[in-house]
């Protein structure tokens, strides 16, 4: 069951009609019409989407709130049959990468719990030098899923799917389109080549798979350095108590480092990420975690108070034992975003945080869930769902608003860059988790100081052109999961 995300900043906002305050628009549609759709979508993203001011079709004043007002609003909703196409070309700002929807709710917010149709195998999509065709290769499997019970691992090459090379033009459809079962044809790595070969792994993608986002953590003491490990694949609010249990076995194992592998992490909860960063660094509620800034119409009305965030000092009611570190090491790669980035945003104003791996994507803006449910400023909220409007049950994610840290940065569009680059080799992935893989090994080694021991050469270098997280509803995403009380 999906908890109520707690408690980051509760936002009380009291407006009448004379208010400057613009509030969803009070201009209906014709009733005849069938745009119940698109008119919530349009209420919804007039009042809360960051880049409002930015699209002339979203502004306050579009449509008179008269009859011939009323046509009109009624002939714009219709313009686009399809609420997916009327979203996308009518209400979403140019530069918007990462605002999405979906036409079932339900499935959006299964989603941002960890829970979807998958067959587990988590991979990267890599394109030929000079050619259309690509090729994926494993990054990890997730635990009890289809593809933990089939022949296939960490770093093995496949180069097509149910018998057809992969290329530029067909791999969405082939990976990630209405097939639930397809068959990889694999390939083999020969003398820098990538070489297809006679084997096949068939996998099929199950309903309602929930990945534990911790999906490994460990302990080493290497040259006399007492060393946390944990790869972290998602910041999911309903595995908050994983993750602290995690940084509390590593904490009674008496580590003096903490590496923190965010490589596949494409986002998620704002909160989780301010409890992790407690956990880290402390629970000093003075301490300013971040500070929330919205559209211009929204912003304006909002009191410091309501804006900023803050260090946390419990979980789940639980009092934090925070590791108190003045440093972190974070490794990173293109598919790190959104959440993955606050953290290390978040927390450069106060420790040390030493990036090792690729840069970032380049994420800074965070959305909320919004559903078919006026009377709740369009809010999805679990204990509300039997007010949601029953003849729409399209959800929309848009982003509302970046976050700054408490030095006021948050220009990382281009993502953040890291301090030690290390890309990752498809020729040479390692095992996650193990002393000599890569990426991990470069941490140890800047934390131990034993420079120049190893050759960290990399020969064919992993540049992704998509991923199966990128397909996934959680990909790249942000999601604020502030507890909101507007009364209008």
């Amino acid at each position: 069951m999906k908890k109520i995300l707690l408690f980051i900043a509760v936002l009380a906002l009291s407006c009448s009609k004379d208010d400057d305050l613009s509030l969803p628009n009070t201009v209906d549609p014709d009733g005849s019409a069938d745009v119940e759709v698109q008119d919530f979508m349009w209420k919804a993203m007039n009042f809360w989407y960051f880049w409002q001011a930015n699209v002339d079709d979203l502004a306050d004043d579009r449509f008179a709130n008269t009859e011939e007002g009323s046509a009109d609003y009624t002939a714009f909703l219709d313009s686009e049959d399809d609420p997916a196409s009327f979203f996308e070309n009518k209400l979403q700002y140019i530069e918007d990468r990462f605002s999405f929807y979906n036409e079932d709710y339900r499935e959006l917010t299964n989603s941002l719990a960890g829970i979807s149709k998958s067959n587990g195998l988590e991979f990267g999509l890599v394109q030929f030098q000079d050619s259309d065709e690509i090729f994926g290769f494993v990054r990890y499997i997730v635990p009890n899923s289809n593809a933990s019970t089939v022949d296939i691992q960490r770093g093995d090459l496949f180069t097509g799917v149910d018998g057809q090379t992969l290329t530029i033009d067909n791999y969405i459809d082939l990976l990630f389109g209405e097939n639930d079962t397809y068959t990889l044809n694999m390939a083999d790595f020969e003398n820098g080549n990538i070489v297809p070969n006679e084997a096949e792994v068939t996998l099929t993608k199950e309903e309602g798979l929930a990945e534990n986002p911790v999906f490994l953590s460990k302990s080493f003491t290497i040259s006399g350095e007492n060393i946390g490990y944990i790869m972290y694949n998602q910041f999911t609010n309903e595995y908050d108590a994983d993750l602290y249990a995690a940084v509390q076995d590593l904490k009674a194992a008496g580590i003096t480092n903490l590496i923190m592998d965010l490589r596949y992490n494409p986002g998620g909860s704002v909160n989780t990420t301010r409890l992790l960063a407690s956990m880290i660094y402390g629970t000093n509620t003075s301490d300013l975690f971040l500070r929330k800034r919205y559209n211009d119409k929204l912003q304006e009305q909002f009191t410091d108070s309501q804006l900023e965030v803050y260090f946390a000092d419990e979980i789940d009611g639980e009092t934090i034992s925070s590791l108190g570190f003045d440093k972190l090491y974070v490794i990173t790669s293109a598919s790190s975003a959104s959440a993955s980035e606050l953290l290390i945003n978040s927390l450069e104003p106060y420790i040390d945080v030493i990036q090792i791996g690729d840069v970032t994507r380049g994420k800074n803006e965070f959305s909320t869930t919004l559903v078919d449910d006026r009377e709740n400023s369009y809010l999805y909220t679990p204990s509300r769902v039997n007010n949601i409007n029953p003849d729409n049950q399209w959800a929309i994610q848009p982003l509302i608003g970046r976050n700054e840290n408490a030095d006021g940065f948050y220009d990382f569009t281009s993502g953040l860059q890291p301090d030690y680059e290390l890309k990752e080799d498809y020729s040479n992935l390692g095992i996650i988790g193990e002393e000599n893989e890569p990426l991990l090994a470069k941490a140890i080694e800047v934390i131990t100081g034993a420079t120049g021991k190893r050759d960290f050469t990399v020969n064919y270098p992993v540049e992704i052109i998509s991923s199966s997280k990128e397909y996934s509803l959680m990909s790249d995403k942000m999601v604020d999961d502030t507890v909101y009380n507007l009364e209008f």
